[in-house]
C-alpha cells in the first residue's frame, strides 16, 4: 500500500531543501539560455534544481516516474502508477530579473489521479499543499473552502498578452471580462497565480497555454478546495497535454465560462 503520508514529508523536505539551494545561488552569476523563443529562458539554476529531485525521488521510490519541464525526467506516453510532474522554477524571467515571483511547483499524480500538490513561493518562504481529500495549507494554516463569488467582485489572474495583439487570440474577445471585473494581475508565474486562487488572493486565473509541470500542482491545491478548474472551452483538463487553463472559485469560474467565454476561439 501507498504511504502518501511518507511521500508528502519527503516532497515537503526536499522542496525546502531545493529553494535553500536556490537562494544561496541568489549571490553568484546565472548560465542563462533560451528554449522555445528568446523570451522562453532556462538557468543552470533550473536545470540543477530538477535534477536534485530526480536524484531524490529515485533514490528513495525507484519505481515512481518523473515528468519534469527540463527534460531530465522520463519519456512518459502514460501516467500509469506514480508520476511526479515537477517545475522546478515556475516563471524563471522573474528569478532572473527579479530574484523573486518565481516557485517550485511538484504535483504527484496515480494513474492520472492528483493525490498531492505543492506550490513553493521560494523567497516569501510560502508552501501551499495539499494531500487529496486531507484539506490544503499555506505553511501550517489550513486554508478555509473558496466561497462563492462573482465578476464584478473578482481580482482576476490574466496576462496583458491576451488583450492586445496576438498570433493566437483576437484580443477583444477576453476585453469584455476585463471591464467587468473589479480588477486583473499578472505574476509572470502559473503556479503562484494557481496558488493565489487557492488562497483566495485571486478569485480567478486563465492562460491559453500550458504545460503539466506548469498547472500539475495547482489544480491539485484548487480542486481541494472546492474551486473549479478546467479548459477554457469548459472541458476536463487533460494532464498530460498542453492546454489552456481556466481555474476559479465557484460563481467566478461560472460566470466567466456562460458570460465572456462562450463561444470563443479557444
Amino acid at each position: 500500500m501507498t504511504n502518501w503520508t511518507e511521500m508528502d514529508t519527503y516532497a515537503k523536505k526536499w522542496i525546502k531543501q531545493a529553494g535553500d539551494l536556490i537562494k544561496k545561488s541568489f549571490s553568484g552569476s546565472l548560465t542563462i539560455q533560451t528554449k522555445s523563443n528568446a523570451n522562453d529562458l532556462v538557468t543552470d539554476i533550473d536545470k540543477g534544481t530538477e535534477q536534485f529531485f530526480i536524484k531524490k525521488i529515485h533514490e528513495k521510490y525507484p519505481d515512481h516516474r518523473i515528468l519534469g519541464e527540463e527534460g531530465y525526467g522520463d519519456t512518459l506516453k502514460d501516467l500509469k502508477g506514480i508520476v511526479w510532474i515537477i517545475d522546478p522554477i515556475d516563471g524563471t524571467m522573474n528569478f532572473i530579473h527579479q530574484k523573486r515571483n518565481f516557485a517550485i511547483s511538484i504535483g504527484i499524480y496515480e494513474d492520472g489521479v492528483g493525490k498531492i500538490g505543492l506550490i513553493y513561493d521560494v523567497v516569501h518562504d510560502e508552501l501551499y499543499h495539499a494531500m487529496k481529500g486531507e484539506g490544503a495549507y499555506l505553511n501550517n494554516d489550513k486554508l478555509p473552502d473558496l466561497a462563492p463569488g462573482q465578476v464584478s467582485e473578482a481580482i482576476i489572474g490574466i496576462n496583458a498578452t491576451w488583450v492586445t495583439e496576438n498570433k493566437r487570440i483576437d484580443p477583444s474577445l477576453l476585453a469584455p471580462l476585463i471591464k467587468a471585473a473589479r480588477g486583473t494581475r499578472s505574476y509572470g508565474s502559473a503556479a503562484i497565480e494557481m496558488a493565489y486562487v487557492a488562497s483566495g488572493r485571486l478569485d480567478a486565473y486563465i492562460s491559453l497555454r500550458l504545460a503539466p509541470w506548469d498547472y500539475g500542482a495547482g489544480i491539485i491545491l484548487i480542486e481541494e478546495l472546492g474551486g473549479v478548474t478546467s479548459t477554457l472551452k469548459g472541458e476536463s483538463i487533460s494532464i498530460e497535454s498542453q492546454t489552456s487553463v481556466f481555474v476559479g472559485k465557484p460563481g467566478v469560474h461560472e460566470e466567466i465560462l456562460q458570460t465572456y467565454l462562450k463561444g470563443g476561439n479557444w
